[in-house]
C-alpha cells in the first residue's frame, strides 16, 4: 500500500513538472486597425456638399473594410497644415483632403513626408505627386445636362449662375451649364440667357468669394431674381442655401444643387430643387481607401469621374417630375449617352 502511495506520489510529480515545462499560451494583440482621416476645408464637415460627400466615403471605408474613420474640421486657411499634420502623427493610413483650397498644404506636406499615402478631393497636381492620388470630376458634363434643362424650363428667358471664388472647380460647373443653356438655343431656335457667367472670360461672372456665408447667398440670388432668372444654379457649397432660402420666399423660381443631391441633404428646399449636378465623391474617396486596404494604391495618379463611369450625374427631378416635359427629359437621356459616345463636344458648343 505504501509503494502504491508513493508511485501515484512520483506521477503527481511528474505531471507537474511536465505541465511546467510547457510553454504558456501566447494570445496575439488584435491587428490595428487602418485609419483613414479626413481634413475639411472651411465649410466643415456638415457642409451639405463635398466634405459631407466625401466623408460618406470614409464612413464606407469604417463599415466595408474595418477601418477607424476620423475627421479634422478647418475653420481658417491655418488649420489646413495644422490639421494634416496632426494626422501625419497619427500615422494614418490615407490622409484625405478636400478642396482646391487644400491644394498647397497638401502638396508641400506630401512631399516632406514621401511614406505617407494622400488623397485630395477635387484637384490634381501637375507634374503629380508621388505619393498622392488626385480625385478629380468632370462635372461639366453633368452640368451641361442641368444647362439644357433649365433652358428647357425657364419661363423667363433668363437663368442664372454664381460661383463662390472663380478656381476651375467652381467655374467647370458654370462653364457646363452655360453650354447646356447654349446647345439648348442652337437646336431650338431660342434665345435663353445666362446671367452670372461669361464663356469668353470667367473672371467676369459673379463669384461670393466665400463658400459660408449664406447671406451673400441669399443676396446674389435675390439679384439674380431681380434681373429675371427663375431657374438658378449656385456654386459655392452652404452659401448656395442662402440662395435656396430666398428663392422659397419668393415663390417664383427653381434651385438647381451642386455636388450632392439637394433633395436628400437640404430637405427644406425639396420643393424648389429641381434637380442637382452630382460628383460622387464618396465613391472615389472609398476606392482610393479600397486600393490602399488591397496594396494597389498608386500615387502621382488621378481618379477621374466621368458621365461614362457614373462619377457625375444629375439627380432625379423628385418633387418636380411631373413638371418637367416628357419629351425633354428624353432629350436630356440621349445628351448623356450623346457626350458618353463622344457625338457631343462640350469645348465646340460655344
Amino acid at each position: 500500500m505504501k509503494k502504491l502511495s508513493l508511485f501515484l506520489a512520483v506521477v503527481v510529480v511528474l505531471s507537474l513538472v511536465l505541465s511546467a515545462c510547457q510553454p504558456a499560451a501566447t494570445t496575439q494583440a488584435p491587428a490595428a486597425k487602418k485609419k483613414i482621416c479626413q481634413v475639411t476645408d472651411t465649410g466643415g464637415i456638415d457642409d451639405k456638399s463635398f466634405n459631407a460627400t466625401a466623408w460618406k466615403g470614409a464612413e464606407m471605408a469604417q463599415k466595408e473594410l474595418g477601418w477607424e474613420a476620423k475627421y479634422l474640421e478647418s475653420k481658417e486657411v491655418a488649420d489646413y497644415e495644422k490639421n494634416i499634420n496632426a494626422f501625419l502623427e497619427e500615422k494614418c493610413d490615407l490622409i484625405v483632403t478636400v478642396g482646391f483650397l487644400l491644394g498647397d498644404a497638401t502638396k508641400a506636406l506630401a512631399e516632406a513626408n514621401p511614406n505617407a499615402k494622400f488623397s485630395i478631393v477635387d484637384f490634381s497636381y501637375d507634374p503629380p505627386v508621388a505619393n498622392v492620388v488626385g480625385q478629380v470630376f468632370a462635372t461639366d458634363e453633368a452640368a451641361f445636362l442641368a444647362g439644357y434643362l433649365a433652358a428647357g424650363m425657364t419661363k423667363t428667358g433668363k437663368v442664372g449662375t454664381f460661383g463662390g471664388l472663380s478656381i476651375p472647380t467652381v467655374t467647370i460647373f458654370m462653364d457646363g451649364f452655360t453650354r447646356g443653356v447654349k446647345y439648348y438655343n442652337q437646336l431650338k431656335g431660342t434665345n435663353v440667357e445666362v446671367l452670372g457667367y461669361d464663356l469668353n472670360d470667367p473672371n467676369k461672372g459673379l463669384f461670393t468669394n466665400s463658400f459660408d456665408d449664406q447671406t451673400k447667398g441669399k443676396e446674389f440670388g435675390i439679384t439674380l431674381m431681380d434681373e429675371g432668372a427663375d431657374i438658378i444654379m449656385p456654386v459655392a457649397g452652404p452659401v448656395g442655401l442662402g440662395t435656396a432660402a430666398a428663392v422659397k420666399e419668393r415663390g417664383n423660381a427653381l434651385i438647381i444643387g451642386v455636388d450632392s443631391d439637394w433633395y436628400l441633404t437640404a430637405p427644406d428646399y425639396a420643393d424648389i430643387t429641381l434637380t442637382s449636378v452630382m460628383k460622387f465623391m464618396d465613391v472615389t474617396t472609398f476606392n482610393v481607401a479600397k486600393s490602399v486596404e488591397d496594396g494597389t494604391f498608386k500615387g502621382g495618379t488621378n481618379v477621374v469621374g466621368t458621365l461614362a463611369n457614373g462619377g457625375v450625374g444629375l439627380a432625379p427631378y423628385h418633387n418636380l417630375d411631373s413638371k418637367v416635359p416628357a419629351e425633354l427629359k428624353s432629350e436630356i437621356e440621349q445628351l448623356k449617352k450623346d457626350i458618353i459616345d463622344g457625338k457631343i463636344k462640350l469645348a465646340d458648343i460655344k
